[in-house]
């Protein structure tokens, strides 16, 4: 377990992992609204954020469709709009928390967070171009680009892309240009991104510039060397992309370290999330594990949105070090792994998080 460290913070809030590129995070023991406001919604760049030139970009979709062709902002906002809530996680967050040490952007729990997005479905776009029988993949670039710095790596320069299944993308994936009711800044993609539900947010690709319909499976940097895992399939360990996000609970507050009054109650709280499933149960241990208690859920189930909770703990008369954890089961009886899961290398950390905090 690790303490919060790099805590530079820019006016807005936000936790910086990173100027070059780009990398910020909310602190997550400031959780307090159901929709993160835009400016405290976490920041994830691979390259420079590009300069892009509203009137002159276009969105191009090619490959195998019966139409190629290209939009403007003001084209896409002429179709069918729709708005959707989506919670959004880095599939780094809570990197911090790995013994021994890995490579990657220093996450503690604050790379997520819950935004209402509105755009166009990309099935609209789909059928407008007339993709073709035989497809199987969409594959979405976007404008930021730069050389890969560790090998393996492809030569020069390459954009950032990643692809979606066909029935993914003929489903609940948005074109994006508007975020909790107001334009995308360039920060989180403007003038247009994916959002792809459910899904890890590296999937959820920034300043969309392409979309590529494939008939064969797409093998690109971000596909299949980084943002990947290892999974035993038909007996062999295969290499396969990223993808649903994985059931999870996480302690907002108290946060690590936190100091806490003894005999007295305390409000546990935090959010629960999920891949395409809803959270079903989250549950609360104060003995790091050994016994576990029902925490309340605030609300109904949004489909595809993090679920807030909160436990009233009467704490210790004693003082002392304890251990707080939480876990969450999603509505298919999924419930969070107590170790981490080694195949999962450095993302998809969801196993039970331990926060320790201090009794006096």
């Amino acid at each position: 377990m690790q303490m919060e460290q790099n805590n530079s913070r820019p006016a807005n809030g936000l936790i910086s992992r990173g100027e070059t590129p780009l990398n910020l995070e909310m602190p997550f023991s400031s959780l307090d609204q159901f929709i993160t406001p835009n400016e405290q919604f976490y920041v994830r760049c691979h390259f420079p954020i590009p300069e892009i030139d509203d009137a002159a970009w276009r969105l191009k979709i090619e490959g195998a469709v019966e139409s190629p062709a290209e939009w403007s902002l003001a084209d896409l906002r002429q179709m069918a709009n729709h708005t959707i809530p989506a919670t959004m996680e880095c599939a780094g967050n809570g990197r911090s928390f790995l013994e021994p040490k890995v490579k990657g952007v220093e996450w503690d729990l604050g790379a997520v967070g819950n935004a209402e997005w509105t755009g166009v479905w990309l099935r609209d776009v789909l059928a407008r171009a007339g993709a073709k029988g035989d497809a199987i993949e969409v594959i979405l670039e976007g404008a930021d680009k730069g050389p890969i710095k560790e090998p393996p790596r492809p030569p020069g320069e390459i954009r950032y892309a990643r692809s979606v299944p066909m029935a993914k993308a003929r489903g609940d994936v948005l074109l994006a240009f508007a975020m909790n009711g107001e334009p995308l800044t360039p920060a989180h993609g403007f003038p247009l991104r994916a959002v792809v539900p459910g899904w890890f947010g590296m999937a959820s690709v920034k300043w969309l510039e392409r979309v590529i319909v494939t008939s064969v499976p797409f093998n690109g940097y971000y596909q299949s060397i980084d943002y990947t895992y290892w999974e035993q399939r038909n007996g062999l360990p295969t290499l396969v992309p990223l993808a649903e996000m994985r059931v999870k609970a996480q302690i907002a507050r108290p946060h690590i370290g936190e100091i806490v009054a003894a005999d007295a109650e305390y409000r546990i709280h935090g959010a629960a999330w999920g891949g395409e499933s809803d959270v079903a149960k989250v549950e609360v241990s104060d003995d790091d594990g050994a016994s576990w208690h029902p925490a309340a859920l605030l609300s109904e189930p949004v489909k595809n949105a993090w679920r807030f909770w909160e436990f009233r703990w009467n704490t210790p008369a004693h003082s002392g070090d304890y251990t707080l954890i939480a876990r969450a089961t999603d509505s298919v009886g999924t419930t969070q792994p107590a170790r981490r899961v080694a195949e999962y290398g450095s993302y998809m950390i969801n196993h039970l998080l331990p926060i320790r905090v201090q009794v006096r």
